[in-house]
């Protein structure tokens, strides 16, 4: 095999709950077979760098104009808007805590559960997730992963339209600790 195609290849585990599968993937979430995507926003909405930056080269001005319109929302909830030129059929906006802002954890949760119930509310059955406020807002990546897990695991216990989610990582070290935490099971 090549090295052009070696890095390629994205790294998928896959679990099964209830009637949902579960995948952790490194790539990008942009590039997702889903009908939807969570953007780790801002509370403005702006969609400036990291993930929201992709999502306005690729979605074009589309996607930032239905966010002007909502004029922005707070940290621990999610609101949802059309993926413009991409080729899934919704953005769920979700914004998550800036580390050491206080109560960070009862925040990131809220904005995970919030992105899941939009999600649900709009008859979705495929939804990709990132590591909410990891990258900017500088959330330690285990403790994302044991909260963003732990909500997606209790969300998908209670009933759900949602047949897959994918929580999507940015590189090795994303992927291995949301590994390490899904291996240590629930909690």
């Amino acid at each position: 095999m090549s090295e052009a195609m070696s890095e390629k290849r994205e790294r998928r585990l896959v679990i099964k709950l209830n009637d949902t599968s579960l995948e952790l993937v490194e790539g990008d979430i942009t590039e997702q077979q889903v009908e939807a995507i969570v953007n780790p926003a801002n509370e403005q909405l702006q969609l400036i760098g990291g993930v929201a930056g992709v999502i306005k080269e690729n979605g074009g001005p589309a996607v930032q104009e239905e966010c002007n319109r909502i004029g922005g929302t707070a940290v621990g909830t999610a609101v949802i808007t059309g993926a413009g030129k991409m080729r899934f059929k919704h953005v769920i906006h979700a914004v998550g805590p800036r580390f050491g802002e206080g109560d960070d954890d009862r925040k990131l949760a809220s904005a995970v559960r919030a992105s899941l119930a939009l999600a649900d509310r709009h008859g979705l059955k495929s939804l990709a997730i990132p590591a909410i406020s990891t990258g900017n807002f500088g959330f330690p990546l285990d403790r994302c992963a044991r909260i963003l897990l732990t909500e997606v695991h209790r969300y998908l216990q209670g009933g759900t339209k949602l047949q897959q989610v994918v929580v999507v990582l940015a590189g090795d070290e994303a992927f291995t600790a949301f590994t390490r935490e899904l291996r240590r099971g629930f909690r």
